[in-house]
């Protein structure tokens, strides 16, 4: 198979700005020097409202109207909300809620 230079140029320059990405904040905030106000405010709300967005998207094309009137869609909501207060665990919460939806609306809501 012949060397593909476009290939290899793409993955370089790929590889090139993910690792200044990762860098960048330690070159910028690094040194011991105080982080600055606006970046600890962002760091404590952005996740609740990337979550909020989320949910709103999820959400987006819930049919009330529709033949299960958003019944799986509620459950499984509920499934994240209350084992993610039980548990604490953002990953076992979602996947749980992913996959009860998954059987709601492939074996039950039908």
């Amino acid at each position: 198979m012949p060397f593909d230079v476009h290939g290899a140029l793409l993955v370089a320059v790929v590889a090139g700005v993910t690792a200044l990405i990762r860098f960048l904040p330690f070159v910028v905030f690094g040194g011991g020097r105080p982080t600055p106000k606006f970046v600890v405010y962002l760091a404590g709300v952005l996740p609740c409202a990337i979550m909020a967005m989320l949910v709103v998207y999820c959400l987006r094309g819930v049919d009330l109207l529709g033949p299960t009137h958003g019944l799986p869609e509620l459950l499984a909501g509920a499934a994240v909300v209350g084992l993610h207060l039980w548990k604490k665990n953002t990953l076992l919460s979602i996947a749980v809620g992913t996959a009860l939806y998954m059987v709601l609306v492939q074996a039950v809501f039908v």
